[in-house]
């Protein structure tokens, strides 16, 4: 049968569908036997001592199956980060209210509650309102309790962002405010004690997420040692002209002609406040802000 024990003398395995029994006696009917067929041997796949699962690989079920295989009950694995990801903004409801005119659902903390679950992060969620005492104090409980911290909203010129100066007074190291990028110009990184990092990421949605996948994304990846990914990238398909001085994140859909090369085609949208478009969106292409013409059949980096 299959898996059982090759027999001191015997040599070759035919299976059962190529016999005919009769009487006591086998005959085969297939018509090539060779010597050896169907037999595994021992350490033909890995030799005792070979490396199976390199560091920085992530445990799925091909994993899991290998380990238990080779007996591992236990494996030596990377800590995740304990998370807290802060909505802000009195204008912020919960999905389940009802919105007044001036106001909307949250939604940016559900969608970095999601991208994180991905890698089996359970982050906590915790929403800010519209008071500097209030927000100084939670971010200093934070501070205490999360290695990482994930905000949304109250980095840029408002009047009621505060964020930044809370951040600030609780001994939060800026390492730098604003990139020269659309959208997500506003965005904000900094380090607390020797091991915490705060990513402050402006509110608008598509601003939200578009540095979730391009700053956040690639650190979590990389703090928790996993290979760098190949850089992919696609064949714009139809001019785009973009004008600031700032490198531009284009929302696009991708596709492979039959030459199996990625495509992106460009998607129209209402600017960053317009998540509903990514729905549609399948990454974004990163232009440089040293162009402003970007012709079709040029060659760009995605993300997404």
């Amino acid at each position: 049968m299959t898996g059982a024990a090759l027999p001191a003398a015997a040599d070759t395995i035919v299976p059962y569908e190529h016999l005919r029994l009769n009487m006591g006696f086998a005959e085969i009917t297939h018509d090539v036997v060779r010597k050896a067929q169907n037999i595994h041997v021992q350490g033909a796949d890995k030799k005792q001592g070979e490396l199976l699962i390199k560091a920085g690989k992530r445990l799925g079920p091909v994993e899991i199956s290998v380990a238990a295989t080779v007996g591992k009950s236990q494996l030596l694995v990377k800590n995740l980060p304990n998370v807290l990801i802060c909505s802000s903004g009195n204008e912020l409801v919960d999905v389940g209210d009802t919105p007044l005119p001036y106001q909307i659902r949250r939604s940016n903390n559900y969608a970095i509650h999601a991208a994180l679950q991905t890698y089996g992060i359970q982050a906590t969620m915790l929403h800010l309102p519209d008071q500097p005492d209030i927000i100084q104090q939670m971010l200093q409980e934070a501070s205490a309790n999360f290695d990482v911290l994930i905000l949304s909203g109250g980095i840029s010129m408002g009047k009621f962002d505060y964020v930044v100066e809370a951040l600030t007074a609780i001994g939060v190291q800026q390492q730098f405010h604003k990139v020269r990028q659309k959208p997500g110009k506003p965005f904000w990184f900094g380090t607390f004690g020797d091991r915490g990092v705060v990513f402050a990421l402006p509110g608008n949605p598509v601003s939200t997420y578009m540095c979730l996948l391009r700053y956040v994304i690639p650190w979590l990846e990389a703090s928790l040692g996993y290979p760098a990914k190949p850089t992919l990238y696609a064949v714009l398909d139809s001019p785009v002209r973009f004008e600031p001085k700032l490198q531009y994140f284009l929302q696009v859909k991708l596709w492979q002609d039959n030459q199996a090369v990625w495509r992106a085609t460009p998607l129209q949208h209402n600017g960053s406040g317009d998540f509903a478009s990514l729905l549609e969106a399948d990454g974004f292409l990163e232009l440089p802000e040293e162009q402003q013409e970007f012709g079709a059949g040029t060659v760009w980096r995605v993300y997404g």
